[in-house]
C-alpha cells in the first residue's frame, strides 16, 4: 500500500485548502482512512477519519476541526480528500494521510498504532 499526499501550501487565516491522498495497493476492500497532522515540535494528532465500508458514511472528526474540515473519498480515483475551510494559524502543520489493516482499526480511530501505512506528508501554513 502506498499513499501520496498533495495540495498543501500557504494561506491566510480564514482561507481554504484541499488536500488529496492518492492510494495504491487497495481497491474494493473496507478499511479506515485518516488524516493526521503534526505541528512543529508537537506530537502527531488525528483530525479526520472515515471507514470505506457502509457507503463511506462512518466519518469522524477531532473537535478542533469539526465544522471546518471535511473528509471524503473518491472511490473511482482511489483518493481521499481533506477539504479545510476557515483555516486558523493553529492548523499549521505537516498533514499525513494514513491507513491500516482491513476492517476496523486495531486501536482507536485516531490512535497512531492503528495505522501502518503513511504518506510522506504535505505542509500547510496558515498566517
Amino acid at each position: 500500500v502506498q499513499l501520496v499526499e498533495s495540495g498543501g501550501g500557504s494561506v491566510q487565516a480564514g482561507g481554504s485548502l484541499r488536500l488529496s491522498c492518492a492510494i495504491s495497493g487497495r481497491s474494493n476492500e473496507n478499511y479506515f482512512l485518516a488524516w493526521f497532522r503534526q505541528p512543529p515540535g508537537k506530537e502527531r494528532e488525528g483530525v479526520a477519519a472515515m471507514y470505506t465500508g457502509f457507503g463511506g458514511g462512518n466519518i469522524y472528526y477531532d473537535n478542533s476541526v469539526k465544522g471546518r474540515f471535511t473528509i471524503s473519498r473518491d472511490a473511482a480515483k482511489n483518493t481521499v480528500i481533506l477539504q479545510m475551510n476557515s483555516l486558523k494559524p493553529e492548523d499549521s502543520a505537516t498533514y499525513y494521510c494514513a491507513t491500516g489493516r482491513l476492517g476496523g482499526p486495531a486501536y482507536g480511530r485516531f490512535d497512531l498504532r492503528s495505522y501502518t501505512f503513511w504518506g510522506q506528508g504535505t505542509q500547510v501554513t496558515v498566517s
